[in-house]
């Protein structure tokens, strides 16, 4: 009797043992690399990680557990490896792990891209939304839209009368930069000398968000990063950073009582000031997080919808019968219109798919934002451990063989008459990501692609400088968190006016 009774009492502490041997006998874990001692499979990862992790996808599987130092890590390879973790188990891998370069950067992950999944998240993405990014406030920026691409247009044909060879990726770096900074904050850094060191500070962001932490995967060994000076340069692009969204916030700040009086219409970065004043307001602001929001806005904003267009007019220019395609549809449906409107651009499918096929082959950010697993769960009979990192692959998704006919190929027709389309719902192409993390600036990133290609092939004949053969392309990225091309892209207009008047 005295057995059973102990037995009873034992019970709390043992069901919970029981069933974790249970768990372990049933479900293993995913298949992974052979590891070195301490490192783990650290030293697998390139500076160029989709293109390692791809290949040993290949030999692994599309769904392998690395042990990067001791961080438990997921690579996901395939679309239904997607939809597991981002539909699926979405509830269980909406964190965000903490990071050097997001805990500096992001005033201690206070923005929204890289902040862990909490109420604060919650908040400041509705904020967000509300303010900047919903289907209301996008229209409402359209004619700032149309303004800009109208000035980017003008600026290409001055280049043309110099007949100089025009270098396309700061031209458009600088046009999505422009548009984005007086979307969120008016007229700002509208000059561009100020936009050319602003995506400078763009581009060593990138760079910083790629580069591997030994302390992020071995916290024990974080004074290395110190000594290779990772954090010495994190810290210096951070205070770059501060002093420019310094800048920019005292500016609104000088301005919005006058604006508040005035009835004008307030800007993002007034409508953030305006919270943070306001004792009663849902969300709390501090300076911190203004600048953390804002940062967030700023460098995603600009950066990948400037490499789309960048890689976009790469691959037009590469493939002179797809360029033609698109100029063809555009010119025949605008005919002799001046503007393009909304109804112009949703009959125009080449166009479409295009964009399309680009996002397939050269995603933006080739890896989504890494995820965080809050708890333990099941996928597809593989057990994987609380606090696991997730890595999905969405750069070796568009070039699987599987899912794709040749799929090095840039070949925009295979979008055509195709339900895909990039909106979180089909995991074969999901640029924005999907589920509860899911881009929520996609809507203004789309407009600003669509009406920039379509203005972009309209007014122009595009092609490769004198000399220059579409292999001769440096088609390589280079290292950072996002995909941007080795080498800046050079090309020769010829404005469609001058063709009119032959």
């Amino acid at each position: 009797m005295s057995i059973f009774v102990a037995l009873l009492l034992l019970l709390p502490v043992l069901i919970p043992i029981l069933k974790r041997v249970s768990s372990s006998i049933k479900h293993k874990l995913p298949p992974c690399p052979p590891k070195l001692p301490l490192i783990g499979n650290l030293h697998q990862l390139t500076s160029l990680p989709h293109h390692s992790l791809h290949a040993l996808s290949k030999k692994h599987g599309p769904l392998m557990l690395l042990k990067l130092g001791q961080v438990p890590t997921l690579v996901v390879s395939s679309p239904d490896m997607t939809r597991e973790i981002l539909r699926t188990h979405d509830h269980i891998f909406g964190n965000r792990p903490s990071s050097l370069a997001s805990t500096i950067m992001m005033y201690g992950a206070r923005d929204v891209v890289f902040a862990p999944y909490s109420q604060h998240w919650r908040q400041t993405k509705k904020l967000c939304v509300n303010h900047l990014l919903s289907t209301k406030m996008v229209q409402s920026f359209r004619s700032v839209l149309e303004e800009e691409v109208t000035s980017m247009v003008s600026s290409i044909s001055d280049m043309c009368t110099s007949r100089a060879t025009i270098n396309m990726s700061e031209v458009l770096h600088v046009f999505v930069n422009r548009l984005v900074c007086r979307i969120i904050s008016g007229r700002y850094f509208t000059d561009e000398g100020r936009c050319r060191v602003m995506c400078k500070m763009i581009d060593e962001l990138s760079v910083t968000f790629g580069q591997i932490s030994i302390g992020d995967f071995m916290p024990w060994l974080g004074w290395l990063d110190r000594v290779s000076g990772l954090e010495a340069r994190t810290i210096k692009s951070f205070k770059k950073w501060d002093s420019v969204l310094d800048e920019i916030i005292e500016e609104n700040t000088n301005s919005l009582k006058g604006k508040m009086d005035a009835g004008e219409k307030l800007d993002f970065v007034d409508v953030l000031l305006a919270l943070q004043s306001n004792k009663d307001a849902e969300i709390l602001l501090n300076r911190d997080t203004i600048k953390a929001i804002l940062l967030d806005m700023i460098a995603a904003g600009t950066d990948t919808t400037f490499l789309v267009l960048d890689w976009g007019m790469t691959e037009l220019a590469r493939h002179p019968e797809v360029m033609k395609k698109v100029q063809n549809e555009v010119r025949e449906i605008l005919s002799t219109k001046s503007s393009i409107a909304d109804e112009d651009l949703s009959r125009m499918s080449y166009l479409k798919a295009t964009i399309k096929e680009t996002f397939r082959l050269h995603p933006p950010l080739p890896l989504l934002i890494p995820r965080e697993s809050m708890d333990q769960c099941i996928i597809q009979g593989h057990e994987i451990p609380k606090y696991t990192r997730v890595f999905i692959n969405i750069w070796a998704i568009g070039r699987d063989p599987k899912l794709w006919e040749a799929p090095e190929e840039f070949r925009p027709e295979r979008f055509l008459d195709n339900p895909i389309n990039y909106k979180g719902h089909h995991f074969e192409l999901i640029p924005f990501g999907a589920g509860r993390r899911i881009c929520p600036g996609m809507q203004l990133g789309v407009s600003m692609l669509e009406l920039a290609f379509a203005n972009l092939v309209k007014n122009f004949d595009w092609e490769l400088p004198d000399g220059i053969m579409k292999e001769d392309l440096d088609m390589g990225d280079s290292p950072g968190i996002s995909s941007r091309r080795r080498q800046n892209l050079y090309l020769s207009a010829k404005p469609l006016q001058c063709h009119l008047n032959k």
